[in-house]
């Protein structure tokens, strides 16, 4: 690739692609949206770091900001998703010690199997993808794997299990190939977690900012999680920002010197982050995945009924993906892919055969219409 604008890539030999990635959702907002260049640019011009001894101009603004706008007391900034994943870990073992009274060292946290929450040497030590995680051991310890979407393994863990301080989820497995759980699921997560004292811990880095429909992927059952974890679309994939937003009783266990980063909060970050999160709420960008994404998925299952290459479509918003007829092993789904590519449009195959399609959520109905035709005309290149 060598250009990005809006819903569109160009390649080094100027061929243009819908982008159906999105950079894993991080260029919700299109690619090089002006608003977010233009906040970049003019904060890089005119402060791009300070030490962390001092304060900038633009953190406190951001923080606030924010806050506000997911309705949390504090907002802790990082960089990656990774790390904002890792800062909610430790901030949840911190409240485990010291407000929930949980022996020091002892603390577990409930996780669910085929997550994908990062890379690092921690978040691989509860994964059970082998690509991810073989011969990068010894391992941490302290957490407890149960299968997704299950409530009666998550009650069990919790019962059986006086040292838990919180369950981490993704409210949509995206990695795992953009399963949806069961209605209620997460209702239902978040009260046992509240009967159990435990902190309900969404990471929203990809299911976030607008990209199932709602702001949060949590609001489709009105879930308020007790530490949020952001990451991707909240710098409109122009510069690493993530985040990790409390209230105040969990924030506060963190206080100077237990946690930083050189470039966390930076002022280029902050003032990317308000301008990215005002083009989701000015351009409403929630309700257009929200529209777009019932349009996409009744599109296809009308190709789908009458298919021999594809089964299924599933997602929520503009977070779908299409099951291929064909086993895990095949290079069926790759070879479509490589096909899409051929048609102008850009996706990727997840766990084999499974595609997933995430276009930018500034996409036109126009846009998403002819982007169900390169799809359905593609699939109909591999019916038997």
């Amino acid at each position: 690739m060598s250009k990005g604008e809006g819903v569109y890539v160009w390649d080094v030999e100027g061929k243009k692609y819908y982008d159906f990635l999105s950079a894993y959702s991080a260029v919700n907002q299109g690619h090089c949206h002006p608003k977010i260049v233009n906040a970049m640019t003019q904060q890089a011009q005119t402060l791009s770091l300070t030490s962390r001894a001092f304060y900038n101009d633009v953190l406190g603004k951001y923080e606030k900001f924010a806050s506000e706008y997911f309705n949390f007391d504090k907002l802790l900034p990082m960089n990656t998703g990774a790390e904002a994943v890792e800062t909610a870990l430790k901030i949840c073992r911190k409240w485990a010690y010291e407000v929930k009274g949980i022996d020091e060292n002892k603390a577990e946290i409930i996780v669910c199997e085929n997550n994908f929450h990062g890379r690092t040497t921690t978040i691989i030590s509860f994964s059970n993808d082998p690509v991810a995680r073989k011969n990068f051991g010894p391992y941490t310890d302290g957490f407890i794997k149960i299968e997704y979407d299950n409530l009666k393994a998550l009650e069990e863990a919790l019962e059986n299990n006086k040292n838990v301080a919180g369950f981490l989820v993704e409210p949509i497995q995206g990695e795992a190939g953009v399963y949806v759980p069961s209605e209620g699921y997460l209702t239902k997560a978040k009260a046992l977690c509240e009967t159990h004292n435990v902190l309900f811990i969404a990471d929203e880095v990809q299911t976030g900012i607008a990209r199932t429909g709602k702001l949060l992927a949590v609001d489709h059952e009105n879930v308020k999680p007790d530490i949020l974890i952001l990451g991707k679309a909240l710098s409109g994939g122009a510069y690493p920002v993530s985040a990790v937003l409390a209230n105040d009783p969990i924030m506060k266990v963190i206080r100077p010197g237990n946690h930083g980063s050189t470039f966390g909060g930076n002022p280029i970050a902050a003032a990317v982050a308000i301008a990215a999160l005002e083009v989701v709420r000015d351009e409403e960008l929630a309700t257009n995945a929200e529209v777009l994404g019932e349009l996409f998925r009744s599109e296809l299952d009308k190709f789908i009924e009458t298919s021999s290459i594809a089964t299924l479509v599933r997602g929520k918003g503009l977070l779908n993906a299409i099951v291929i007829n064909d086993d895990e092993d095949s290079d069926t789904a790759w070879n479509i892919c490589l096909a899409l590519r051929d048609n102008g449009l850009l996706a990727k195959p997840t766990h084999g055969n499974i595609i997933r399609f995430a276009p930018p959520l500034v996409m036109t109905k126009d846009e998403l219409l002819d982007c169900v035709s390169i799809i359905v005309k593609t699939l109909k290149q591999f019916e038997a």
